[in-house]
């Protein structure tokens, strides 16, 4: 299945980092449309054991992303299916379409515990494909059923399309939405994330989120020196007016192949302060573009680290907003898929 061609985030095709093929397209970087391949799971819930981060458990109902943001961490990934991070992230997309029978599966096995599963951890679970496809939404179906809590995490109004599996739950303490706004300046996200809902429409959707409920923290993700920086107490004090109840920001990572598809974006858009950027980027990170250790990757080290934090609490502070910590979310209701109507059988 194939998407009609557009605006992309990069228009390199760099090789991952363990290409073993090199595939000659007959058509330009620029009229390339976007291919959708079913791809059935095995499984669908990943775990981590990172100190720096609030969840152990996630779910990524998508493998690359239509969004097309260039700063994307999950770029990387598609090295390990012999695909390129630039141009092949953003037009050759994975559908787990079986996740939500995956997942049921995994939820009824009897030695599985409960904890909260962040979806849309790598890529957006609500990118342009999921109208469509519809396994974030069958996913939900299946925590709602169960009463298993879960958070949100996305840039894309889609979310509100799902408001009746999710207010229901927030409003059991189940239920929880981040969301990220990168700019308000709509040139910028054209460049930074050409296929994303726009920064003032995101603010918006935090509105539509909170009036229903929902605990809603947003993510002022990445925060780029030079570049949008200058916006971070802009978009604090819309997202509080909106009614988010907490917020976070990280600073631009570039893991593996994602720092020389960063530098060729700046040199193309922004060449008049690249030097500027990278230089900054390297200040935060000890001399190199990115410094991949625990509690070091997020938010960087030294002076300008400092100020970053600095101002990034000062805002939250002026506007009654939290730190991002993750919201509690109940665990106790759960019930395990299926097991409703054989419960009945012991209860006489």
């Amino acid at each position: 299945m194939a998407n009609q061609a557009g605006n992309r985030g990069t228009l390199s095709e760099c090789p991952g980092r363990f290409a073993v093929t090199r595939i000659e397209r007959d058509e330009p970087p620029a009229a390339r449309p976007t291919r959708y391949h079913r791809e059935i799971a095995r499984s669908v819930i990943t775990h981590n054991r990172s100190p720096d981060l609030h969840f152990d458990s996630s779910i990524n109902p998508y493998r690359g992303c239509e969004h097309g943001c260039i700063y994307c961490f999950a770029r990387p990934n598609h090295a390990y299916v012999d695909l390129s991070p630039g141009q092949d992230f953003e037009s050759e997309i994975f559908c787990k379409d079986n996740a939500a029978e995956v997942l049921r599966d995994a939820l009824r096995k009897p030695g599985y515990r409960c904890r909260p599963l962040v979806i849309g951890t790598a890529t957006d679970p609500y990118q342009p494909v999921e109208r469509e496809r519809r396994i974030t939404r069958e996913i939900l179906q299946v925590l709602s059923d169960c009463a298993h809590p879960f958070s949100l995490i996305t840039k894309s109004a889609l979310v509100l399309r799902d408001l009746d599996l999710i207010a229901p739950m927030a409003r059991n303490g189940r239920a929880s939405v981040a969301v990220s706004v990168t700019t308000l300046d709509n040139v910028l996200k054209n460049q930074l994330e050409p296929r994303a809902t726009a920064g003032r429409e995101r603010v918006r959707v935090v509105r539509e989120l909170a009036r229903a409920g929902v605990p809603v923290t947003v993510l002022v993700a990445p925060l780029i020196p030079f570049i949008n920086d200058h916006e971070l107490e802009d978009i604090v004090e819309q997202v509080a007016a909106a009614g988010a109840r907490s917020a976070g920001y990280v600073v631009l990572r570039l893991p593996h192949e994602l720092g020389a598809l960063w530098e060729q974006w700046l040199q193309e858009h922004y060449p008049d302060r690249a030097g500027r950027v990278m230089a900054t980027l390297r200040e935060l990170h000890g001399g190199a573009a990115y410094d991949s250790r625990w509690f070091h990757r997020h938010q960087g080290k030294g002076p300008w680290a400092s100020l970053l934090s600095q101002r990034f609490r000062n805002a939250c502070q002026r506007h009654g907003l939290a730190p991002r910590e993750g919201f509690e979310l109940d665990v106790s209701g759960f019930r395990p898929p299926g097991l409703e109507g054989q419960m009945s059988l012991w209860g006489d």
